[in-house]
Parts: structure tokens; C-alpha cells; sequence
């Protein structure tokens, strides 16, 4: 299911008409997808980027989730603009190939800070917001996508697999916490996606994979889940 105008999510468990999404990453291959589909459900979406380069246009900021404020600064923008937040998807990251033996610390750095660190930021950053949506009477969320290395991590992508399981963790921790305030969180972890990511690693260069999921449909598949209220999206929900 491809939606392709205003309020084709409506009517289910979550309504996004007039909610308010961050959507950071929506320069990539997934979250500008995921970014398209929650504007063609209603909801005013934040989109975020690295580059200027990546990203532009009204309702665009950047920032560097490998800097100290660079997530906290996405969400102020966020609410500056439109007032409140009611969602978070964590759509930004960088992949990088070789064997354990021969990460090299530059590489260990960007890995966890991109993956992990920086979204654990956000989302710290984004729960009083959140919190609020929540005493609203709305239904907040937080995604992330994890990919399915935090389920089975991958040899040649060790260093990979282990920043996406560590935001996988603090996710999991996290959402027996934030649902006692009523934000929920939804971690994604498709198998390999045809999102170009893998053709630009920061490190090493990418084997041959299978085909993996298109972009679209893993898009749709997200979507679908926060606008049904679903909590997680292992990999066999792809």
C-alpha cells in the first residue's frame, strides 16, 4: 500500500492528520520515503539532514547527530516550528564493512556516534515533548530502525551490528519506561534494503548481497505500523 494523498492512514489506530513528525535522516534512501508517506497522511512533518547538500526547502533543518547538541538542536527546531512533537523517527545512519581486526578507531567512532549515540540523544532529548503529546490525549512515538544486524549480527559488519544492537538495547530498555508516560516506541529491523546506503560505506566496501526489500515497500511497512500502533517490527514482519 503506497498512500498517495491526505488522510489515507486516517481511521485507524493512530491518525496522522495534524500530527507533528521529526523525521531525521529524510535525506536517505528510507527516510525521505518514510517523510513522503507521513505527509500524504496528514501529519506536518520536520525533516532533517547532514548536508545542505542532501536537504533543503521550508521545514528542513540540519544537524550532526555526531555532535553534542546536534540531535537536541533537531528537536527544538522541531517544536520551535510547529509548536509541539509528536513523533520521532530515527531514520539517519552509516554502514561500514571489513573484519574486526581492521576497524580502525576513526571508523569505531562515527559508527556508534551516527548509529547509536546520536539517536539515543534524540530521543532523550524529544520525551518531555512527547510527554506532553501524550497528556494531550494524542498517541506519541518514537522509531527507530535497527535493522536486522541488532538481531543477528553479521560477520564483515561486526562493528556495524554492534551500534545498531546497542541503540536496539536502549530502545528495548527505554519503552518499558516511556510507556508509563504513554509514549510508545517502534524499533524496525528489515533484512537488507535497496536503499544505496551499502554503496556508500565509510569504511571498507560492501559484498554481494542478495536482492534485499525494496524501499517502498519496507517504507509502507513502517508507516503502516505506526499509524496501527504496533510496538516492534522484527525482521520476519518484513
Amino acid at each position: 500500500m503506497t498512500p498517495s494523498r491526505k488522510g489515507t492512514y486516517a481511521g485507524t489506530m493512530t491518525s496522522l492528520d495534524g500530527s507533528v513528525i521529526l523525521v531525521i535522516g529524510a535525506s536517505g534512501g528510507l527516510g525521505s520515503r518514510i517523510a513522503a508517506r507521513l505527509a500524504d497522511g496528514g501529519a506536518t512533518v520536520i525533516r532533517s539532514g547532514r548536508s545542505a547538500n542532501s536537504i533543503s526547502g521550508a521545514g528542513a533543518y540540519l544537524a550532526d547527530l555526531r555532535t553534542d547538541r546536534g540531535a537536541a538542536s533537531l528537536v527544538a527546531a522541531a517544536i520551535a516550528q510547529a509548536g509541539r512533537l509528536d513523533g520521532v523517527v530515527i531514520a539517519a545512519g552509516v554502514v561500514a564493512f571489513g573484519p574486526s581486526a581492521e576497524v580502525a578507531d576513526a571508523t569505531l567512532a562515527e559508527l556508534f556516534e551516527t548509529n547509536a549515540i546520536g539517536p539515543i540523544r534524540a530521543i532523550r532529548a524529544a520525551i518531555p515533548a512527547l510527554t506532553e503529546s501524550a497528556s494531550a490525549g494524542r498517541d506519541p512515538v518514537i522509531v527507530t530502525i535497527t535493522g536486522i544486524v541488532s538481531e543477528a549480527p553479521t560477520a564483515g559488519l561486526a562493528a556495524y551490528s554492534a551500534s545498531k544492537a546497542a541503540l536496539a538495547a536502549f530502545v528495548q530498555a527505554s519503552t518499558r519506561e516511556l510507556r508509563r508516560v504513554g509514549i510508545r516506541l517502534l524499533d524496525a529491523r528489515p533484512g537488507h534494503t535497496e536503499t544505496g546506503l551499502a554503496t556508500r560505506p565509510i569504511a571498507g566496501t560492501a559484498p554481494a548481497f542478495p536482492e534485499g526489500h525494496t524501499a517502498d515497500a519496507v517504507a509502507d511497512r513502517i508507516v503502516k505500523a505506526i499509524v496501527d500502533g504496533e510496538k516492534d517490527l522484527p525482521s520476519s514482519a518484513f
